[in-house]
Formats: C-alpha cells, structure tokens, sequence
C-alpha cells in the first residue's frame, strides 16, 4: 500500500468513528435534531401494526408526543392507505432508531437520484458527481430531509420509472409508480401519459404493472387494519386539511374569491389538462419517456390542486439537471443565464428559509423553474 492508501483507509477510519459517536448521540439526546414530519408516518406505522386507526388525531397524539415531537396538535398522514405499505417498517423501531434509517434511506435515495437522472439525460459517466452534487445542494432535498419528509422516494419513484422503462421492464416500470403515487396529486399528468402512452403506443404492461402494485400495496394494509380505506375516507370528509395555505396557484384563487371554497384550488388543473391535450398529440407516435417525464412533473407541479410544499419541490430536480446535461456541452450564453438562474432560484430558496417567510412565499419557485426550462430546452420538433 502507498502512502495515498494508508491516508485514505486512516481518513475512513477516524470519519467512521465520528459518524458512529454522532449516531450515539443522537440516539441518547431528543434535543439534537427532534423529529419533524418524520413523526407522522412512524405514528402511523405504530397504529397500523397494533391494528388501530391510523387516520385518527386522538391515537396519533400520544405517540407523537412519546416519540418526542414537542406539539399539542396531532400531525395527521394525509396520504392513501397504499402509503402505509411503504412506511409500516418504521413501526418496528423505537422512534430515534426509526428516525435515525429514515434519514439514511432518504440520504440514499437522493444520492442514487442525482446520480441516476444525470446518467440517463446522457451525462458523462465521469461527471456523475454533479448529479449528486445538484442532488444534495439543492434546497428542498435538505427540506425534506432535515424534516423527514418522504418526498425523496416519489422522485426515487420517477428515476426508477424512466430506469426500468428504458430497459424494457415495462411491468417493472409500472410497478415502481406506487412510489409517485404516494402524492398523486403532485403527478397528475404522468398518470395521464401513462394511459395515453398504453392506448397509442401499446405499452400495456405499464399500466399493468402500476395496477397490480398498486392493488397489492392497497390490500395490505388490510392485513392489520380491515377499515383503513374507510378511516381514511372519513378523515378526508370530516376533517379535510382545508386550513393549509399551500404555495400554489389555486390557493391564491382561493384566498382571492373566497376562502370557504376548496375546489377553487383545482381550477389550474383544468389549464394542466388543457395544455396536455395539445402538447400530447404533438409527440404521441414518438414519445420518449426520458425527455418527457422532467416536463410532465414540472407543469403537473405549478398546476397543482394542492400541497406542492417546499420540500417536495425534489420533483423539480428532474428538469434542473436536464438542463445543466443538455446545455453544459455547448456551453451557450443560454445555457449559462439558464444555470444562473436556477443557482438564483436556489438562493432564493435558502432566503426565504433564513427569513422564515412560510412555504406559501415559495410559490414563486415552480413558474420560474417552468420558465427556465422553456427558455433553455433545445428546440426540437416531433418528425
């Protein structure tokens, strides 16, 4: 072994010691790092494995406040029942152990996102790193998973789509978008290209696949808890999150006309749809996933109904390392503006945090990541 090697196994050594002292640390003293939104899915995982409702604030309330979230109100899973197919392992845990592999598997995802998006937008093999880099520098990944927020695995859900449908594993594909489906809402689009896609292209084992793992992770659930869907039908009726103020456009519509009326806030779902049926038919006959998918997420995530919160903004990395991939080998004034901006859009971001302005002040950032995509996509015309 050479000197370079001796320094990097001793390097390895002492970063692994002090990772391992900070993880004692962690676990031994809640006042470093408490939980945040993580507290919801371990709660609801909890009530899930003891076969108790884990839609109700009542239940919720106890555990959350053992788990060590200082609150005297409940945070409430709002996502479908097939969400607990995924989080339900965290109920095996005690809540700092939970919180501490939560991390490290959203730590994981984001990585292997970066990495992966940046590799099939055709970036070079020996650049990876800047994928990760975009990955991890980028404000709402350092949202998410400061707060524990499960946003990272919707845009691992997105990766492995477009990984699995450029290597023919059409059922696989389908299959993984139980992930993106943990906040349909924020995809809504993608659902509709996925069917389109099925109908002209003839991609069938797609929607397959997304069906049969999507009933599965739907019918799990039941295994413990046989009145999920109802609970969670009731929890939607009696006591919908009407009262969040989410940076989207149809809260501003809302709040503008008239507060009382929720679906206000699906009036900008109408111009979403209204765009895909003339943008679809353009590239029907030679649609490719690859370069669709970035769009798709943008414009479903600025015409969203609801949520779109800060941290789940991760599902506009897509478009961003696009554009770095397809501008950074010409290097264009375009392409430098382009990149400006979206470092601007990203300060901007961190601002608004240090100011503690509340998510609603980032409604700004999706129409200008929508606009910076626009102005740095490459002209291309379908044939």
């Amino acid at each position: 072994m050479n000197v370079r090697h001796i320094l990097t196994a001793v390097a390895l050594v002492v970063v692994g010691a002090m990772f391992v002292g900070q993880i004692r640390e962690l676990l031994e003293d809640r006042s470093v790092w408490p939980p945040d939104d993580f507290i919801e899915y371990w709660a609801a995982a909890k009530l899930t494995l003891a076969g108790q409702n884990p839609y109700d604030g009542k239940l919720l309330m106890p555990l959350q406040v053992e788990g060590g979230r200082d609150t005297d109100q409940p945070v409430m899973m709002w996502n479908p029942p097939w969400t607990l197919s995924v989080v339900f392992p965290l109920g095996w845990f005690p809540s700092r152990v939970s919180q501490l592999l939560w991390l490290a598997v959203n730590l994981a995802a984001t990585g292997y996102c970066g990495a992966r998006l940046w590799r099939l937008f055709g970036g070079r093999a020996d650049r990876v790193w800047v994928g990760c880099a975009i990955a991890f520098t980028a404000m709402p990944s350092a949202f998410a998973l400061q707060s524990g927020q499960i946003s990272p695995l919707l845009l691992l859900g997105a990766v492995l789509f477009l990984e699995c449908e450029r290597r023919g594993f059409y059922f696989a594909a389908g299959a993984v978008t139980v992930l993106l489906a943990i906040k349909p809402h924020l995809a809504y689009l993608v659902w509709l290209a996925i069917l389109c896609d099925a109908v002209v292209n003839r991609r069938w084992r797609i929607l397959i696949g997304g069906a049969i793992a999507g009933v599965a992770c739907s019918v799990f659930p039941l295994v413990f808890v046989p009145q999920v869907w109802t609970q969670f039908a009731d929890a939607m009726k009696n006591r919908p999150p009407e009262q969040w103020v989410s940076p989207t456009i149809g809260s501003v519509l809302r709040l503008q006309i008239d507060e009382e009326m929720f679906r206000l806030q699906f009036v900008p779902v109408l111009f979403g749809l209204v765009w895909f049926a003339f943008y679809y038919p353009r590239w029907a006959r030679r649609w490719n996933w690859t370069e669709q998918l970035p769009l798709l997420l943008l414009v479903s995530f600025v015409t969203a109904p609801y949520g779109a919160w800060p941290f789940d903004m991760v599902l506009l990395l897509p478009a961003a390392i696009w554009l770095v991939v397809h501008g950074e080998p010409r290097r264009t004034s375009r392409w430098v503006w382009v990149v400006a901006g979206l470092v601007a859009v990203n300060v901007g971001c961190l601002v608004c945090n240090l100011l503690e302005t509340g998510s609603f002040w980032f409604l700004w950032v999706s129409p200008v990541v929508l606009v910076l995509y626009r102005v740095g996509q490459p002209r291309k015309e379908p044939a």
